[in-house]
């Protein structure tokens, strides 16, 4: 049985390719999990118009994205932690900090986009970068101070 993909599946192809699989794969799982359509001439068109309002979708996001980077680079936060002998910190500042951090300043990200090798473990300043989409990044500066 012919299908069009609706999306890309492993070991099956990327969508809008018209692939073989067998009827049964087809009938049961594929098409009632809308992860493909018959191929048939209609749902062709159905699919043109699916790929054409992601695509706006995508344009409209990513133009948000940019205006939020913009307003997120002259952005600073500073994150206030209790130390030890010498300026040695209890814990480290992690992602969750940050976005607790900005979210007091009315910016509400989500902490999996702030990007963070690994903790901040030390005072100072430091430039953090935020992935709002996948060609839109910002940075934000973090002051870690002691109390």
């Amino acid at each position: 049985m012919k299908i069009i993909l609706r999306e890309d599946y492993q070991n099956l192809g990327k969508s809008g390719e018209i692939v073989k699989v067998k009827p049964g794969f087809a009938r049961n799982y594929l098409i009632p999990k809308k992860i493909a359509y018959p191929a048939k001439p209609n749902y062709v068109r159905m699919l043109e118009e699916e790929k054409r309002q992601k695509f706006q979708r995508q344009r409209k996001e990513k133009k948000i994205a940019e205006a939020l980077a913009e307003k997120l680079s002259s952005v600073s936060v500073t994150i206030s932690v209790s130390v030890g002998e010498e300026d040695k910190m209890f814990g480290s500042v992690t992602t969750q900090d940050i976005g607790n951090a900005l979210k007091e300043q009315g910016y509400d990200i989500d902490r999996r986009k702030i990007v963070l090798d690994e903790p901040i473990k030390a005072l100072g300043i430091y430039s953090v970068p935020i992935k709002l989409f996948p060609e839109v990044e910002a940075n934000v500066k973090v002051w870690v101070v002691k109390e």
